[in-house]
């Protein structure tokens, strides 16, 4: 049967109806499942965390893991940034410091930070006060550096201590993307092999990327049989294990400030630029 002129019009009009309607469904569908959830950090203003675990890995060395608002959340920081976490010292002062989680975006619902406890630092106090149920003051994200996948060929990476936190950070994110085809080569020094941090995560991304990553441990004062480095970062440690100058890599520092002015020194004497070069 032919459609009357009223009846055309009013198909053509259910079907545009049924199109836009179908359209902008599949739009909201894909805005919901590429967006990101939003981040837990306020970076004006100091949120509280509750300790949920802590986990003593040494002497003065813990792991504590802080509960997210729900267990969906995350925390929001960018790769390479950190945040600022506020406790009371041994005076019952207030004190602040930079910490970097050891965790990603992709670790959701939580956020771990490891911790080595000086005797005489005032934060330091504050961490080895804290049990499980207390609740950490934390403001974020801060920092200059904002890691982008694929913005060099290849990291170099010289770390001293606790300064290993932002270079665990940026490693982690790197391999477990498989868009990302960066290298990196990682120095890290320390004084005793119970010093050395993360020792363990470190060495199971040597094992599970080989061709992407391989670390370098030095040690100041090392154990019997140990076929590491020993002493100080050298220029020549730094010439064997990291890459060449060029424009397409960089290398990134982070440890106490005798130690950073001395890689800076190595550095500029190896043909690093100050672009090439980033301090945490």
């Amino acid at each position: 049967m032919e459609l009357t002129q009223s009846q055309r019009v009013d198909f053509m009009v259910g079907v545009t109806v049924a199109l836009v309607a179908v359209g902008a469904g599949t739009a909201y569908y894909f805005y919901l499942s590429n967006r990101k959830p939003k981040g837990s950090l306020d970076p004006e203003k100091f949120k509280e965390f509750k300790l949920v675990k802590r986990t003593q890995l040494s002497r003065n060395v813990a792991k504590f893991r802080f509960a997210l608002p729900t267990p969906t959340s995350i925390l929001g920081l960018p790769i390479g940034q950190h945040m600022i976490c506020r406790g009371k010292d041994s005076q019952g002062e207030d004190v602040v410091k930079p910490y970097t989680p050891t965790t990603l975006d992709s670790d959701v619902g939580y956020f771990e930070l490891v911790i080595k406890m000086y005797p005489q630092g005032r934060m330091s106090h504050h961490f080895r006060e804290m049990q499980e149920g207390d609740y950490l003051a934390v403001k974020g994200p801060k920092g200059r550096f904002q890691y982008q996948p694929g913005q060099v060929r290849a990291f170099g990476m010289l770390a001293g201590g606790t300064g290993i936190t932002p270079m665990f950070q940026v490693t982690r994110a790197i391999l477990e993307n498989p868009k990302d085809k960066t290298n990196v080569h990682l120095i890290y020094a320390n004084v005793t092999y119970e010093d050395i941090l993360l020792k363990e995560e470190l060495d199971n991304l040597a094992c599970n990327y080989p061709n992407r990553f391989t670390v370098f441990y030095v040690l100041n004062e090392p154990p019997e049989g140990w076929n590491g480095g020993v002493g100080f970062i050298s220029e020549e440690m730094i010439k064997a294990n990291c890459p060449a100058p060029a424009t397409d890599i960089q290398i990134l520092r982070c440890g106490p400030p005798p130690m950073n002015k001395a890689m800076v020194a190595h550095l500029n004497a190896l043909g690093y630029t100050s672009q090439m070069q980033f301090q945490f």
